[in-house]
Parts: structure tokens; C-alpha cells; sequence
């Protein structure tokens, strides 16, 4: 984001046109990967007969994230935490790939128009730390 901002020179439709149609690819590809390697490893697990544990530290914690914040929590966090990671999280609790890809392509569109206005509204305190 902070790149395009500077290739555009603060062009609102060049910058988010481009963060989002990054970002919403990305949400693309990974929402239907993560689906291919839950399906993989279902698969694998039950061949092997491994039996999965039902109530392990980490067990409880995605079932608290997934009823805590649901689908538009996760699809918040997503920027924050990796497109990958959430797309794989989102698509592990909530089967509906659609669905799931229009959150997480919500919440790019969101997460962009907000850190361009943010950079532009700071640009010069940002100019001045050498970040930009």
C-alpha cells in the first residue's frame, strides 16, 4: 500500500485500485489453497487413522476466536495477521468459499481506503521520519 501511495503520488483510483485488486487476488487464491490442503490433510488423516484430539489448547482457542468475532472478525484481522493465514482460518471454520471471499475482499477495500487516507493525512510527519 504505502508503495503504490508513492508510485501514484497520491492518485486515489490508481492506488486503490491496485491494493485491492492485489489483495482480493490474494484472497482468491488463497481461500481455494487452503480449501485444497484441509481436503488434503482430511484425507491423509483418515488413511493414516489418526485420530484427531478433540480438546487441545489450540482446539479451544479457534472455537473461541470463531464464536467470538465470526466470519467479519476474522475478515478484520486478516490485513493485520497475513492474507495466507486468515484465508486458511476463514476457510477452516466457514465452508462457504463465497462468503468467505467476500468478507476478506470487504475488508481489503476497507483496510486499503483507510491506510491511503491515513498515509495521506500524515504524509508529512512521515516524509519527515524518513518512512516515505
Amino acid at each position: 500500500m504505502p508503495t503504490a501511495v508513492i508510485v501514484f503520488k497520491y492518485n486515489f483510483f490508481k492506488v486503490i485500485s491496485v491494493a485491492c485488486a492485489g489483495g482480493i487476488t490474494g484472497n482468491i487464491i488463497f481461500t481455494n489453497l487452503s480449501a485444497i490442503i484441509l481436503k488434503w490433510l482430511h484425507i491423509y488423516r483418515t488413511k493414516r487413522k489418526i485420530e484427531k484430539k478433540i480438546f487441545t489448547k489450540s482446539t479451544r482457542r479457534m472455537i473461541l476466536i470463531k464464536q467470538r468475532f465470526g466470519l467479519a472478525g476474522i475478515a478484520a484481522i486478516t490485513p493485520l495477521i497475513s492474507q495466507p493465514i486468515g484465508a486458511f482460518f476463514a476457510e477452516k471454520f466457514f465452508k462457504d468459499k463465497k462468503k468467505v471471499i467476500l468478507y476478506l475482499s470487504i475488508s481489503v477495500i476497507i483496510w486499503a481506503i483507510g491506510l491511503y487516507f491515513i498515509l495521506y493525512i500524515f504524509h508529512d510527519q512521515l516524509k519527515t521520519w524518513g518512512v516515505i
